[in-house]
């Protein structure tokens, strides 16, 4: 795959959502760049004060098995290393350290795809906003259709029978 043909979709699909963090794995950019995992890694520790934790942090071993899980894969093909996940502070950084066409190239698609995701959170957000202002109004409107039903079935019951009179005998 050229890095012209790059789609954000592509790119979205690699996006996970760790610690809180939208990110990406190490082997995800590798591939996406065109170079190995451990030639990325190298690249990145080369020039580790460019990568702060907010940036760039190591999985735990438990965040990996989770991960195994989200995905849906079995394995990972035998990992000797937990691998590096990158926000996307550190993806821009990574285009300092790859200094390629094709990385120049990924690097814009990748930030298209964030920018795109962030724009679809922010329109789920206020559509989940909407939702719940509509369902507000509709327990609103609920309520006062009850209290409607109520009186109406009031009116309906037949009414009480009057006391009958009592004659006679006092």
């Amino acid at each position: 795959m050229s890095a012209r043909e790059i789609s954000v979709e592509v790119v979205a699909a690699k996006i996970l959502f760790i610690r809180g963090k939208k990110v990406m794995l190490d082997r995800d950019l590798a591939e996406l760049y065109g170079v190995k995992t451990k030639e990325l890694n190298k690249a990145v520790s080369r020039n580790c004060e460019r990568f702060p934790e907010d940036f760039m942090y190591q999985l735990t071993r438990e965040e990996v098995a989770n991960l195994r899980f989200q995905i849906g894969t079995s394995s990972y093909g035998g990992l000797r290393y937990l691998p590096y996940v990158f926000t996307q502070e550190g993806v821009a950084m990574l285009s300092s350290v790859l200094r390629s066409k094709r990385a120049v190239q990924v690097n814009i698609a990748i930030m298209r795809a964030f920018v795109k995701l962030r724009e679809l959170l922010l329109t789920h957000k206020e559509l989940a906003e909407k939702i719940d202002e509509l369902e507000r109004k509709y327990q609103m409107h609920e309520t006062d259709i009850q209290v409607i039903f109520q009186a109406i079935k009031k009116l309906l019951e037949p009414p009480d029978e009057p006391p009958k009179p009592r004659f006679g005998m006092n």
